[in-house]
């Protein structure tokens, strides 16, 4: 940490004058940054620990912008000095692809669900041509628009990340040479219209009824199709062709009321952004995927292929052959098929059961069955216990109270930010060469408090970050579970 760097609790109480009651870690998606729920007698917040301070500053500039134009937005409320993490508002838990999940798993979408999306994607133009009049470019992150570099660095992507992974072969000159006459029609110019660049379900918050738009900080200067096709074309929602016509149809009422529209002209140019935006998502998927192993995105690459299968059986892309017959091999070729079934899912780490346990020192060490001699024992005593109070000692590091306890203090965040760094690596490490167990125990007094609670954690923590079967044993309490 430099002397600007503030933790979350600090910043939230030089921007309030008070410490929080409560800071949680919430589970995060695809990037790097973290995420707290900072809760505050009946309010919440959420705080943010970026990696990259222009990141952050990219963020924080467009939704103060957004917002001044009166688009749902979170309200950034404080900032560190360093710009290195912001507390924003706290929309609450509800994101519209979780709200979908019903109709998602029947495959019929409700009337409901139907209207909602309708009202999301009204939206879109807005928060498009927002930035047409007023807004510096060159404050965008990591570039200030969609380039052509852009576009031959996500065809890049794909390639490497994911094509190479399939085993299906294919000429690399002759790829190349398609690369770079897609590249060529999908460039601009495309005017001051802002390109949100992840504007998907998952980034779109539902708080009384109405949808708030979170993670835009990628967003650039772009073309306004790319964005539709994000949305009404993201894999994992699996909309039926009759619910894609009525999501484009209600997105072009509302573009033509700020701008004409040649129909027959923009349905072309959505058809060629409809598949960049699916090689750059497989692209996506198979580095999330594959080389960091989080297992949403692995999940996710069957519906990719399904979309991306069903959008080249028109076979309207000529100018693009070779690329397309690829495309199709890779689709449906047995051996990628049987690689998709085997890598692209989660069963590529089941290999690796990671079992975490809680215990007491005055009950003895803990035992291996394994027949691996053991693993890490990290020992909690430092932490500030929970038990030395009498209102906790009938309660578990499982209970919130005591929970609450812990967190406020803070000292057990050190702590655990140096457990997670050890074991990422090795759990990293085990993955990589296919070992199937690995141990580590929190030791405390009594195997109550502390340790209880960090192992919950560390559990919790491998699971959303690697995917693999995890094992939580809490010896002295007689809990003994895998964390779904």
């Amino acid at each position: 940490m430099t002397g600007n760097t503030l933790s979350i609790a600090g910043l939230f109480e030089n921007f309030t004058g008070r410490k929080p009651d409560s800071v949680e870690e919430l589970t995060g998606s695809g990037s790097h940054r973290r995420y707290f729920r900072i809760i505050s007698g009946e309010h919440s917040f959420i705080g943010v620990e970026g990696t990259d301070i222009s990141e952050n500053k990219a963020f924080c500039s467009l939704s103060r912008h957004f917002r001044s134009k009166g688009l749902n937005m979170p309200e950034v409320l404080a900032v560190s000095p360093d710009g290195m993490s912001y507390i924003q508002e706290d929309l609450g838990n509800q994101s519209l692809f979780d709200i979908l999940e019903s109709s998602r798993k029947s495959g019929s979408y409700s009337t409901g669900h139907r209207a909602l999306l309708r009202k999301t994607i009204s939206q879109l133009p807005a928060i498009q041509f927002a930035c047409s009049a007023d807004w510096d470019f060159s404050n965008c992150y990591p570039v200030k628009e969609f380039d052509r570099d852009s576009i031959m660095f996500d065809l890049h992507y794909f390639k490497y990340c994911f094509l190479k992974t399939t085993g299906v072969n294919f000429n690399e000159v002759l790829l190349e040479r398609d690369f770079e006459t897609f590249a060529d029609t999908l460039s601009g110019p495309f005017g001051n219209t802002f390109m949100y660049r992840d504007f998907q379900s998952r980034n779109v918050m539902i708080k009384d009824g109405e949808p708030y738009f979170i993670d835009f900080q990628d967003g650039r200067r772009g073309p306004v199709y790319y964005d539709l096709a994000s949305f009404v074309w993201q894999a994992r929602s699996a909309f039926p062709e009759d619910l894609k016509k009525e999501l484009v149809g209600e997105y072009l009422s509302r573009l033509k009321k700020i701008m004409p529209v040649d129909e027959a002209h923009f349905y072309g140019q959505l058809r060629k952004f409809v598949l960049f935006r699916m090689l750059q998502v497989l692209g996506a998927y198979g580095f999330r995927g594959c080389f960091e192993r989080k297992k949403h995105f692995l999940e996710s690459i069957p519906f990719a292929m399904d979309n991306l299968r069903k959008l080249l059986e028109n076979n309207d892309f000529d100018k693009i052959p070779y690329l397309c017959s690829v495309l199709k091999n890779m689709c449906e070729s047995k051996e990628s098929l049987q690689r998709n079934g085997k890598q692209f899912t989660s069963e590529s780490s089941d290999g690796l059961e990671v079992e975490v346990m809680s215990f007491s020192y005055k009950k003895g060490w803990p035992e291996d069955l394994s027949g691996n001699g053991g693993g890490y024992v990290f020992d909690c005593r430092a932490i500030h216990n929970p038990g030395r109070y009498p209102q906790y000692r009938t309660l578990t590091g499982m209970d919130e109270p005591v929970r609450t306890f812990l967190e406020t203090n803070g000292e057990v965040y050190p702590f655990l930010e140096n457990v997670y760094a050890l074991m990422d690596a090795h759990v990293q490490r085990y993955i990589n060469r296919g070992f199937t167990h690995l141990m580590a125990c929190f030791g405390c007094t009594g195997g109550q408090h502390r340790s209880v609670y960090c192992a919950e954690a560390l559990a919790a923590h491998i699971k959303k970050k690697f995917g693999v079967k995890v094992r939580l044993i809490h010896r002295e309490q007689g809990v003994d579970r895998y964390i779904e």
